[in-house]
């Protein structure tokens, strides 16, 4: 039998371009792997680590050894097929402290090219720095501060002190948390001697470098392997369970207090703390000796992480030069994030700003005698615009798929409590109100879950004002007398279906406020 039209051939859209970078560090190695879309930047497909320890017994002999070399090349060989198995192209592989200064460094250059064809690039300090900050600048938004930035590795810190997107001062050092140890901790558990004169060396660099000089700075923002762990470790400390910890935030007094505790223990025994990766047990002390002293020099008292770091830079530089990416490939703010996320979900807009203006009109009729405050206000926010992104999973129990997608997202300009609070905030913009016995609200602090029932309650009570989705109330005038709230609509035909919405709706937001909720309207 004969078919009556012909099928229209199937047609594959070209690949998309995928690049791979190597940073050989002094301790471990990392390899990166992206997608790029010139349109929407780049995806990380995989980012393999190994703990490879290139510089063990460098300081003492001035060489590579066999044994770190031949780790090495093994590590090298699998990150090779793994680039290769993504089809990904390789950008740059880049050494750097290790490698820098070892005396066989020519011979191990050799030795891993013949092994495994890689040509790698030794990098000065100061190169390191450079693609550090290109990280920093991808993930932070610095531009109205000063600030400082330290990348922390085995054998050497890259310390940068910069005004917005104006570097300042840039530094490399010989105080990588490998090469501090391995100089200054010969102890189990360390002795306060040791602990003297290896501070007392990191305090003559910083000062001598003139680090910490002039103004405070806003923040430290850190990357590589230290600075991870003292995430991880005060994270597992407060209690919190959160995706990730880049862009997480540290106190100072948090790493005194953890450094107090861990310079006590044996290795062994540091072993057993919860967040501490078992491979750098033996070198967190010196790695958070010299944080705390980079905290204090530069007059801050807040750590921000950046899990990306050097390998990041690489990609970043790599993909400006072949045009692939403008120089900036950075929202300009948190709300081009958030709204660059929620139309790649393909959220319904006009109803999302719709909820986003009621909610914010509502949050100034509450917010001073609450003690709501403006980063508050950011976060509702970025949920009203969010809160809705569940359905591009599925209608049914969308306001959990919201949660999750959140969760997951890279939203640039929010730490990982922040973003978990946006994402329980969408949670409970309808169905069941925040319960203790529910998961993704059981661990948060008890201040955290007092503020997701007050945004979640204005969130949830804006959304019932656009129950048909319709943009039906033009404005409203909020008034608190005594305990009770009041909600005049203007709208330009009968909002009925609005006023039940928002007294439907308005359960939460009349528990966690106390108020009783009053909605009237009066037609324009």
């Amino acid at each position: 039998m004969k078919e009556s039209a012909s099928r229209t051939p199937l047609t594959i859209a070209a690949p998309l371009p995928r690049l791979a970078a190597i940073d050989i560090g002094t301790n471990s190695f990392r390899c990166i792997v992206v997608e790029v879309d010139p349109q929407e930047g780049f995806r990380v497909l995989d980012d393999e680590k190994a703990q490879v320890r290139l510089g063990e017994g460098l300081n003492e002999s001035g060489r590579i050894a066999p044994a770190a070399q031949q780790r090495a090349i093994e590590a090298l060989q699998r990150m090779c097929q793994i680039i290769s198995g993504l089809g990904a192209e390789m950008v740059e592989v880049v050494a750097t402290s290790a490698v820098r200064k070892a005396k066989n460094r020519n011979e191990f250059l050799q030795a891993v090219k013949a092994a495994t064809g890689l040509e790698i690039s030794v990098i000065a300090g100061e190169v390191e720095a450079e693609l550090a900050i290109l990280s920093v600048h991808h993930n932070f938004a610095m531009e109205q501060q000063r600030f400082s930035m330290a990348d922390i590795g085995g054998g050497s810190v890259e310390v940068v002190i910069a005004s917005g997107r104006h570097t300042e001062t840039v530094t490399s050092l010989e105080l990588g948390a490998v090469f501090l140890t391995e100089t200054f901790i010969h102890n189990d558990p360390p002795s306060e001697e040791e602990l003297k004169q290896l501070r007392k060396q990191i305090r003559k660099a910083l000062k001598k470098e003139g680090i910490g000089e002039g103004l405070p700075v806003s923040s430290l923002i850190g990357s590589g392997g230290t600075i991870t762990n003292i995430g991880t470790m005060v994270m597992a400390m407060r209690g919190e369970q959160y995706e990730s910890v880049h862009r997480y935030e540290v106190l100072h007094s948090e790493i005194v207090h953890l450094l107090a505790m861990l310079s006590r223990k044996t290795q062994k025994e540091r072993l057993a703390t919860p967040g501490l990766n078992p491979e750098r047990a033996d070198i967190i002390i010196a790695g958070m000796i010299l944080t705390d002293e980079l905290l204090r020099r530069t007059k801050t008292n807040l750590l921000r992480i950046n899990a990306k770091g050097i390998r990041e830079g690489l990609i970043l530089l790599s993909l400006q030069k072949r045009g692939l990416l403008p120089v900036n490939t950075q929202p300009r703010g948190w709300r081009d994030a958030v709204l660059e996320f929620a139309r790649s979900c393909r959220f319904d807009e006009q109803h999302s700003l719709q909820v986003c203006r009621l909610a914010l009109k509502i949050f100034d009729g509450v917010a001073a005698p609450n003690g709501l405050d403006e980063r508050s206000k950011e976060l509702l926010e970025a949920a009203t615009l969010l809160h809705d992104v569940g359905y591009f999973i599925s209608y049914h129990q969308h306001h959990k798929h919201s949660y999750h997608l959140i969760r997951h997202a890279n939203l640039f300009g929010f730490t990982p409590r922040e973003r978990e609070i946006i994402a329980n905030l969408a949670r409970y913009h309808r169905k069941a109100k925040p319960k203790k016995g529910h998961d993704n609200y059981a661990p948060l602090s008890s201040e955290d879950q007092n503020l997701v029932r007050k945004l979640g309650g204005i969130l949830r009570l804006a959304d019932g004002l656009d129950r048909r989705r319709n943009r039906q109330i033009r404005e409203l005038d909020c008034r608190l007398e005594k305990q009770r709230f009041l909600l005049n609509l203007v709208s330009d035909s009968d909002p009925s279906v609005e006023i039940y919405g928002a007294r439907t709706k308005g359960d939460l937001f009349e528990d966690a406020f106390g108020y009783q909720l009053d909605v009237s309207c009066v037609e324009a």
